[in-house]
């Protein structure tokens, strides 16, 4: 389904590049499958050619450090997300577009957009950059149905480690496309020529 700008696009898996490179700039979107969650320490592990032992082709990582608890549910220990809010994406730029060609992810979530390295491999390799709403992250929790693993527990800690997110209708906005357009880019571009003008009419 097309969004025109009031209605959700539904993005199931699989995460394909057909899919993917169907999704513009604007398109609300409400995505249903597997996310992980990756922050600076994963990311840097991924840049330095480590591996996970899971694939992360046509995969959606998600920045962001959730709030993980343990449940007892009959009986048993069960991981349970209780806050998943996004984290500032730009502290990845050094690595996500490396990441985004070796390991072929087709989408990332986090907030405050990427920068020119991620936004020229979007285009090349059929990714888009999604931006989740900060500040809600108890309300973004309730659209993850179970916590299906994690890798890096011990090694990256909590916040760090990978976890794999089963999630039904998690709402995100795309802000940078496969076709090399930028909603933070042209912002800046607009806020640059506002600027301008400003400083141009006080001197007059």
């Amino acid at each position: 389904m097309r969004s025109d700008g009031n209605t959700m696009i539904k993005l199931s898996a699989p995460f394909t590049e057909e899919k993917i490179r169907g999704l513009k700039v604007g398109d609300m979107v409400e995505i249903t499958g597997i996310v992980f969650t990756g922050r600076d320490a994963v990311h840097k592990w991924l840049h330095e050619g480590n591996m996970p032992p899971m694939s992360l082709k046509d995969s959606i990582i998600y920045h962001c450090g959730p709030v993980v608890m343990q449940k007892k549910e009959k009986g048993r220990a069960k991981w349970v997300v209780t806050a998943a809010g996004p984290t500032t994406s730009s502290r990845e730029e050094p690595y996500q577009a490396g990441i985004i060609e070796k390991h072929g992810v087709r989408a990332v979530i986090g907030k405050g957009g990427m920068g020119e390295k991620t936004r020229l491999a979007c285009e090349k390799f059929g990714c888009v950059y999604m931006h989740a709403v900060g500040g809600a992250a108890q309300v973004l929790a309730e659209s993850i149905k179970e916590v299906q693993g994690v890798f890096g527990l011990e090694k990256f800690g909590s916040p760090e480690a990978i976890w794999e997110l089963r999630v039904e209708d998690f709402p995100v906005v795309v802000t940078i496309d496969a076709h090399g357009n930028s909603l933070h880019k042209d912002i800046e571009a607009q806020s640059s020529k506002n600027l301008s003008d400003i400083f141009g009419a006080l001197k007059k």
